[in-house]
């Protein structure tokens, strides 16, 4: 059973950086593609980004494209997600996911991790 745990939101000015990480666990990681999503009041979950296996591709949402940068380190079962040059539109509750080699679909989901970016 794959275990996520996120870390790292908070509240930030617009214009600051922020570094959220997730702790990935029950599996053998390097399985699993990984992505970020988030969530903001009132509105569906989005897509943030995604990263490969092997870390060796990303892909990002047009919204965050050349601001957020996702990483993985397989060593210590972790997925990072940079962000800089925050937005208040950048405000949400951010989701690590996970999705298994060959499907289509992200399985397994953490609890989230709050973002506010202030005016």
């Amino acid at each position: 059973q794959v275990q996520l745990v996120e870390s790292g939101g908070g509240l930030v000015q617009a214009g600051g950086s922020l570094r959220l990480s997730c702790a990935f666990s029950g599996r053998p990681f390097g399985w699993y593609a990984m992505g970020w999503f988030r969530q903001a009041p009132g509105k569906e979950r989005e897509f943030v980004a995604t990263i490969t296996g092997n870390g060796g591709s990303t892909v990002y949402a047009d919204s965050v494209k050349g601001r957020f940068t996702i990483s993985r380190d397989n060593g210590k079962n972790t997925v990072n997600l940079q962000m800089n040059s925050l937005k208040p539109e950048d405000t949400a509750v951010y989701y690590c996911a996970a999705r298994f080699s060959g499907k289509s679909d992200f399985g397994s989901w953490g609890r989230g991790t709050q973002v506010t970016v202030s005016s």
